[in-house]
This record gives C-alpha cells, structure tokens and sequence, in this order.
C-alpha cells in the first residue's frame, strides 16, 4: 500500500496511477449438431471445428451497446476483460481488422483498479471505467521503443521513490486511455475537460502484480509491443469492463 493515491501524488507534482497481471480469453465457439452414425459424428466434428477458428466479425466478448461504440475506421481494438466488478485481475487482447473480421493478436495478464469498475468514474474510487476510448499518445520515463503513437520522454512520469520499490517503474512505459483528456498532449497533460471530479491521468502502464487506482497495467514486454504496433493510421481503441458489462 503507498501512503498516497496516485492522483493525489500528481496534484502535488505531476499525475499517474499505478497498475499488475491474469488468464487469457479467446473468443466463444458455436457447435454443430450432429445425428446419429459416423457420418454425422464427422459432419459435426467439422462444423465445431470451421466455428472455432472462423474469425470472428465482432469484437469478441463485447455485447451491442459497447459494439456500436467502436468506430467503424478502427482497425485495432485492445480489449479488456475484467474478471469480476469488483475484482483487480484482467485479461488484455489486441486484436486486429482484416477486412470485416477480428484476429486475435496476443494476450497478456494483466490489472485494473483495485476496487474493480465502474459505469460512473469519480476521482480517487479506486475503480476503471468501463467504456470505449480512443488512445493516441504514449510517453514514459524510458527512450521512445520505436513507438507509432506520438512519445514524449520525460523524468516528470517517475513515480516518487517513496513509493514501494515495486511500483518504481510502473510509468517506464505509458499509453494515455483517452478518458477526461485532452487529445495530442503528453500523457501526463492533467487538463480534464470534464472536471476534476470525473478523475483522469488513466493509462495502459507497466504492471507490479496488484490492482491500481484505475488505469489498466500489463507486463514490460507488453507495454513494448503495443507501442511498437498501435497505429494511428488504424485508429487504435481500447474497450474495456468487467466481463457482464462488456457483454451487455
């Protein structure tokens, strides 16, 4: 536990949040019905087989309401999948658009809040918003990886060494989740258009191994692939929530 939130850490300096790993979903298959003899039995097995690798033509695991959300010019989607509302524990997917369907890219473990989602974000709950958000600019305390997203280096995204020595690098690697932001500005920028109240400084960062105050934390090695692979060009998003809420 850090004596501090990272929000209240940022009105005294700059701005973050913390963040840790989980398994991995893949997307659900149909099945075949079969009748009786072998030549049912082979007819079903192949029915069952074309639906699990067919891919498929809607983010996977994500119900209509947050569907509709996802514009229509994106091509790269980074889906979250809470384990539970009130749970810390995720899995984290890139998938990809080829032509009208979705390709599952990799998958990484991973963690939101501490205290699980929320449909109403509020500064300090300890909670991640469920929702769709764009991501356009990235950052961190390390050199740019080779990233598509526009970086800005910077020491100011350190986390204080006062904190534990685990969340010491929490902010090597960054991705600003473009909630209560301002687009175009360094991931660090704490304008909040919507009001202080409504949080923000919510990020894709590098993992510890526990929940964090609301943004979404993933391992090194993912942090470096996303950076190296999320193109502005596709019009990356991140749709994220706790599984019964992305599938409503």
């Amino acid at each position: 536990m850090r004596p501090w939130s990272d929000a209240q850490w940022w009105r005294t300096t700059s701005r973050d949040r913390d963040g840790g790993p989980r398994l991995l979903p893949d997307s659900s298959s149909a099945c075949g019905g079969a009748g009786n003899g072998g030549a049912g039995q082979a007819a079903g097995r192949a029915a069952r087989t074309q639906a699990a690798t067919a891919a498929p033509t809607r983010v996977p695991g994500v119900g209509d309401r947050l569907q509709r959300r996802i514009p229509s010019a994106s091509r790269q989607v980074v889906a979250v999948y809470g384990d539970g509302k009130d749970s810390a524990d995720s899995t984290v997917v890139l998938y990809t658009k080829h032509g009208s369907t979705w390709q599952r890219e990799r998958g990484w473990t991973g963690h939101n809040g501490k205290k699980g989602w929320t449909t109403d974000h509020r500064e300090d709950d300890d909670r991640s918003p469920v929702g769709v958000f764009t991501l356009s600019d990235a950052g961190g305390v390390l050199p740019d990886p080779g990233s598509r997203l526009p970086y800005t280096r910077s020491a100011g995204f350190a986390a204080p060494r006062w904190w534990a020595e685990s969340h010491w690098h929490d902010f090597d690697y960054v991705i600003a989740i473009d909630y209560n932001r301002v687009k175009g500005t360094p991931p660090n920028d704490q304008t909040r258009p919507e009001g202080e109240e409504k949080g923000g400084g919510i990020w894709l960062h590098m993992d510890h191994g526990s929940g964090t105050s609301a943004c979404v934390s993933v391992p090194e090695r993912a942090m470096r692939y996303l950076l190296r692979t999320l193109d502005p060009r596709q019009r990356p998003v991140v749709v994220m929530g706790d599984r019964a809420d992305l599938a409503a």
